[in-house]
């Protein structure tokens, strides 16, 4: 008995010395305490892990589709686009080639009108985990925000066709990389800015979500150049010794840390953006609940 109240005086006086410790930081250092609050709340790996998962069960249906439909130029510059996405060599790039060879008949009946929903449903998937990543960052209640669909698929078609083209743009349209690189932060930004502002359903006014895509699009720019260098090495490394199954853990790890940092970035532009000296500036608010079920 003297030890378990021992330990629970020890645990008491810890939570206590915590707790104060946490006062203490929200007085001097009030945006820390607010953004680790925020990324509590959000909830992060379990948020990346989510859409992750989800962005590569919808991406192995697409690569069916694709291949089957889609016409040849366009089959083309999206594999050549994945290859520029990763640096793919070797292996991998093989691979990949073999994904989008020209279809068969026997490819487009298998395809079919089922594999058509199956990326589509898998698709809204991906909408429906990126927005309520977006409604966290923002701590948006989830009670009478309703959204309407379309803005799920058409954050997919936009997201599509910005892949098809990543070849062009991270080659600076033929000028180069040092071209291709900035084009590329512009570009990130520009999607990371929109893509907050449909999935949000215009909860959230223009301005105030800037810093969050700036942060996000730093980001992953960072990531895609550094993707260069780890990918084609750790790709072909997996298939050389595990085969298909060593390249799917590569390729599901690498999204994790990709949807981490998406996660973490859109969280802080999103905390940043509430701080009273970007507030001013922004015009940051938040419109009511029920405004957003009729969008």
């Amino acid at each position: 008995m003297l030890r378990v109240a021992w330990w629970r005086g020890r645990t008491t006086d810890a939570v206590a010395r915590a707790t104060a410790f946490h006062a203490r930081l929200e007085i001097r250092f009030p945006v820390i305490t607010r953004l680790v609050d925020r990324l509590v709340s959000v909830n992060i790996f379990d948020s990346a892990t989510r859409i992750a998962a989800q962005c590569f069960l919808t991406a192995v249906p697409l690569l069916f589709v694709v291949g089957a439909y889609a016409p040849a130029a366009v089959r083309d510059q999206l594999s050549a686009s994945v290859s520029a996405v990763f640096g793919l060599t070797g292996a991998a790039q093989h691979e990949l080639e073999q994904a989008f060879r020209p279809p068969t008949d026997e490819l487009r009946q298998a395809t079919g009108l089922v594999g058509g929903l199956m990326v589509l449903l898998s698709a809204t998937a991906v909408s429906r985990a990126m927005q309520r990543l977006c409604k966290r960052a923002w701590a948006i209640p989830r009670a009478g925000t309703r959204m309407a669909p379309w803005r799920w698929v058409a954050w997919i078609a936009l997201w599509f066709g910005l892949l098809v083209l990543q070849g062009p743009i991270r080659d600076g349209f033929g000028v180069g990389a040092w071209l291709g690189i900035p084009i590329t932060l512009v570009t990130q930004t520009a999607l990371w800015w929109w893509t907050q502002h449909l999935l949000l359903g215009g909860l959230i006014r223009w301005a105030p979500l800037l810093p969050g895509a700036a942060i996000t699009a730093v980001a992953v720019t960072g990531l895609s150049v550094t993707a260069h260098f780890y990918m084609p090495r750790a790709l072909n490394r997996a298939l050389a010794e595990y085969g298909s199954a060593g390249s799917v853990f590569v390729l599901l790890s690498w999204l994790i840390v990709v949807c981490v940092a998406l996660a973490i970035s859109v969280s802080v532009g999103a905390v940043l953006s509430q701080e009273p000296f970007l507030t001013r500036r922004l015009g940051t608010s938040v419109t009511a609940p029920d405004t957003a079920g009729r969008q």
